[in-house]
């Protein structure tokens, strides 16, 4: 058995597969699973974005997608279709990558994924290596107790994980604030009352289980 496990982060630029393309006309971003390839060759994906209408309109557009679907949940829209065009990123999973987590966002994207020992990150990288517009970010060693299980997610909406990922992108966390609330809110295009009641779920929910003990700790008090 091998005891490690990397986590690696690429950055992909000039991929010209749907969902890059489309990015490139959209201010927002768009969150997708790994995509799975079949045995014909085409791509099943599944995907999430702010963008709505617009992103909608341009992959109805693109010849290369079939058996669009999307559906609107807490002001984010979900998809699923098929793609007849393989993109880069098979090239890293057919030598061992695992692909966790993509984001496309202005026709490039952002690719998060584990390697399970050193051979297979080898072989990884000098694929990634040989492969237009792939880069390579980050390599970490994933701790054991930072491990989740798979069916662990963070109890967050998909409207407060857009909420907490523009705030972090416009600089709302850092000191001094980059922006303020109401800019973050034009952003997502909702209200700043809606903004930061959203930002206040997430933060409860993301805190409630960083720190666990803290409700148990609290009764042990009175």
């Amino acid at each position: 058995m091998i005891d490690e496990c990397l986590m690696t982060e690429f950055r992909i630029e000039g991929d010209d597969c749907p969902l890059a393309d489309a990015t490139r006309n959209l201010e927002g971003t768009v969150d997708s699973a790994p995509p799975l390839l079949r045995d014909d060759g085409n791509v099943l994906l599944r995907f999430s974005s702010s963008c709505g209408d617009e992103l909608t309109a341009e992959l109805d557009s693109d010849d290369r997608i079939r058996y669009l679907y999307q559906a609107k949940t807490d002001g984010r829209y979900n998809y699923r279709c098929l793609s007849l065009y393989r993109c880069v990123v098979h090239e890293l999973i057919s030598t061992g990558f695992i692909a966790e987590s993509l984001t496309y966002q202005n026709g490039n994207a952002i690719l998060m994924g584990a390697v399970v020992g050193n051979d297979i990150l080898k072989n990884v990288l000098e694929t990634a290596g040989q492969t237009v517009g792939i880069q390579l970010k980050r390599v970490y060693s994933m701790r054991p107790e930072n491990d989740e299980a798979v069916d662990k997610q963070w109890d967050i909406t998909p409207a407060q994980e857009e909420s907490l990922r523009y705030a972090l992108q416009l600089g709302y966390f850092q000191v001094p604030r980059q922006t303020t609330a109401e800019e973050v809110a034009d952003a997502l295009d909702i209200s700043k009352t809606a903004f930061l009641e959203r930002l206040r779920r997430a933060q409860e929910a993301l805190f409630s289980e960083l720190f666990s003990d803290v409700d148990q700790q609290a009764s042990n008090d009175n």
